[in-house]
């Protein structure tokens, strides 16, 4: 069940020690707050000095208050925080908001002290939000403990970014969405995100959760709450672009990036990734629904928090210039915009007229002003079309009831479209509740009209930009339970550590799990070299052990065809590398293989995560990779693999078979399995994999310890 953080958010009683009639200080904003519901709870503020802040009497210590205490605010300079902290806790409380800044952040000292009063906190059974933190609110219980006011609805904002956060709030007003609660995170020193997403995810009136963060602590854990919580949760982040902090020893190290890491983990979780706030504020117009709305109240409309089946979407436009430009912006977001079938062709023609566009983009080419219920009789015929997941509508609509409103455009005498368009606004939302669940978004050049408004009460999303719109469809079209939104994997039990990081060593711990390799002896002279051509037949692979990056190294030689070519082979690469130790192998056969790579990272935040694609020598270069969450399961793995720019290859080209998909992602499962078993590997590789059509073989591996 999580934390118990009641004590957080609907104290019996709060108090907040370092008020101050000084509006330069925090505490004077924090005690404004919170005094803002006197009597919702007893409000008490202490100030060192006593007297009166804000026209109340302040208690001189928090002990003097006379009474237990459930919630305290400490807004005090470094020096008196412990002490205030210690006497909050003998006061009784059972939960802290730490204002006070100077610890992780200012170094190690600072670090030190954090922790131990963390455990301090901890050890009286409360919770501690922050310290360096800027408070929470819940307009939910009517606690207000922050500096600014939230508008009430249902997302909750969970931020590392006090600024960031006001600029969310203003974002979201155009969109009419509100706040259920807000809280700063602080240093995460008790209460963590994962801590708060949990008890947010259990929170009946949050319908949505947004994020910013830059330090997730425990990004697994985060992926794994998100993924668990039954409501959205849309995440903003900083430094997605920088490269992990890692010597990249192998190509797994140097291809892998703090971007791709968080990226394949909200995938995974199916969390909403954005890079922007403004992106945020779409995403959450798309997906918190009338629920996250300011002053919501009643049931949800039909278009409410409606999520695609799939990527192919129906663009509708009243101009051929905006239905284009939809088009194009609805692929950017990663959406497809199929050519419509026959048979969809053949209902929209009973709807439309003969110049009307019905291939995708759908075009009423001058309908709309002849007979304003033809967007809704087009968009009912898209909704009902099983080859349609989703409809974006794009263009005019809306500006025929604006002008009768008073908006501006629209042409002149046009109160009967005005009605006539206001009656196919309902009509559509009429549509959205009769038909089997789909999500329509809408981009109006008139989105604040009476119409479009009848649209935005019902649920469905409005935009002013084509780009906002197609951003909102993509966040709509279902990742939670799909292949993409594969979950978070459990970690299976560590094994014991391995002792022998050598090639051979490596192999045998893969080849324990079921990995194919072709036979292989190691050697360390002449002797050895021609004790183990005896062992199996040629040609031969030799490759020198101990060198970083073999095949740059000149340091792998192929197709060996006998023991004379083997030895003169060893005798020249011998004299030039000098190697402590060989490897001699039976060389695979290359024909209709392709080479993958298999590799495993472990991400001081979220742990295991898997890399696969095209494998060999130019891996770097091709850079054709995905990313997972590891251990990777067979079916998530084969996705993997059919998500890659160079997937066609798979089923074969230009005469070329099809190679066996389903052993490779066998291998890739077992591969990342081994290595999210063993925490002390840094970095796992299986560089190439060898794919063929009767099945996979692993042709090279490589282990990097911590």
């Amino acid at each position: 069940m999580g934390r118990d953080l009641t004590a957080l958010f609907d104290p019996r009683s709060v108090a907040v020690v370092g008020a101050s009639d000084d509006p330069a200080k925090y505490g004077h904003a924090v005690a404004a707050q919170a005094l803002r519901a006197p009597d919702r709870r007893p409000v008490h503020l202490v100030n060192r000095r006593g007297g009166t802040v804000l026209g109340r009497t302040a208690a001189p210590t928090l002990t003097a208050v006379g009474e237990p205490v459930d919630l305290v605010v400490i807004s005090v300079p470094g020096a008196g925080f412990e002490a205030a902290v210690d006497e909050a806790l003998a006061c009784g409380a059972k939960a802290i908001v730490a204002i006070t800044a100077g610890f992780a952040e200012a170094g190690p000292a600072g670090l030190a002290r954090q922790r131990a009063v963390a455990d301090r906190v901890r050890a009286a059974g409360a919770v501690l939000v922050g310290p360096n933190c800027l408070g929470i609110a819940d307009n939910t219980t009517e606690l207000y403990l922050a500096s600014d006011r939230f508008a009430p609805g249902g997302v909750a904002l969970l931020s590392q970014s006090g600024n960031l956060a006001l600029e969310l709030q203003l974002r979201a007003e155009p969109h009419g969405l509100g706040f259920s609660r807000f809280v700063s995170l602080g240093n995460q020193a008790d209460v963590t995100l994962v801590d708060l997403v949990e008890d947010c995810s259990r929170h009946e009136a949050t319908s949505a959760i947004a994020v910013y963060a830059e330090d997730f602590g425990d990004g697994r854990a985060f992926a794994a709450a998100a993924a668990a919580a039954g409501k959205p949760v849309v995440l903003l982040t900083a430094g997605r672009g920088s490269a992990s902090a890692r010597s990249a020893l192998s190509h797994t190290g140097a291809l892998t990036t703090s971007a791709d890491v968080v990226a394949a983990a909200c995938r995974d979780a199916g969390v909403e990734l954005v890079r922007t706030p403004r992106e945020m504020t779409v995403a959450l117009a798309a997906l918190a629904g009338p629920m996250g709305t300011r002053g919501s109240a009643g049931p949800a409309g039909p278009g409410a928090g409606v999520r695609a089946r799939g990527r192919r979407t129906a663009v509708f436009t009243d101009g051929g210039g905006h239905g284009a430009i939809a088009a194009d912006a609805a692929e950017d977001a990663g959406l497809e915009v199929p050519e419509l079938g026959g048979p969809t062709r053949d209902r929209l023609r009973t709807v439309l007229w003969e110049q009307s566009s019905v291939a995708n983009p759908v075009d009423l080419a001058g309908m709309g002003e002849q007979r304003p219920l033809s967007y809704a009789d087009t968009v009912g015929a898209l909704l009902d079309a099983d080859e349609v997941d989703a409809v974006l509508m794009t263009g005019y609509f809306g500006g025929y009831a604006a002008s009768e409103g008073g908006l501006g455009g629209g042409p002149a005498g046009g109160s009967v479209l005005a009605e006539g368009e206001t009656r196919a606004a309902k009509e559509i939302v009429a549509h959205l509740a009769s038909t089997a669940a789909k999500p329509l978004v809408v981009q109006s050049m008139y989105p604040g009209s009476p119409s479009c408004r009848v649209l935005a009460e019902a649920g469905v999303p409005v935009f002013a930009a084509t780009e906002d719109a197609a951003r909102a469809l993509a966040a709509m079209t279902g990742r939670r339970g799909s292949v993409d939104a594969a979950g978070v994997p459990p970690l299976p039990r560590p094994a014991p550590p391995l002792s022998d990081p050598g090639y051979h060593g490596v192999r045998a711990l893969l080849d324990a799990a079921g990995v194919p390799f072709p036979a292989a002896r190691e050697i360390t002279d002449e002797a050895g070299l021609l004790a183990a051509a005896a062992e199996f037949d040629g040609p031969y692979v030799l490759k020198a052990l101990h060198v970083l990056h073999k095949s740059d190294a000149g340091g792998v030689a192929l197709r060996l065809a006998d023991r004379d070519a083997l030895l003169a082979a060893y005798r020249e690469m011998h004299a030039r590398l000098g190697a402590p130790a060989y490897s001699v192998e039976a060389m695979a056969d290359l024909t209709d293989g392709i080479e993958l790579i298999v590799g495993v990272n472990q991400d001081p935040r979220f742990g295991p995560v898997a890399l696969v694609g095209l494998g060999g020598v130019l891996t770097e270069s091709l850079r054709d990779v995905a990313f997972a969450l590891a251990p990777v399961p067979a079916r998530r793995a084969e996705a993997l693999l059919r998500s890659l720019r160079s997937a066609a290859l798979l089923d074969g080209v230009r005469g070329r078979p099809a190679v066996d998909v389903a052993a490779a992602a066998a291998v890739v499962e077992r591969i990342t399995t081994v290595a999210a078993a063993h925490p002390e590997i840094a970095e796992l590789e299986v560089n190439p994999l060898l794919v063929r059509p009767d099945g996979a073989l692993a042709l090279d591996a490589r282990a990097v310890l911590r």
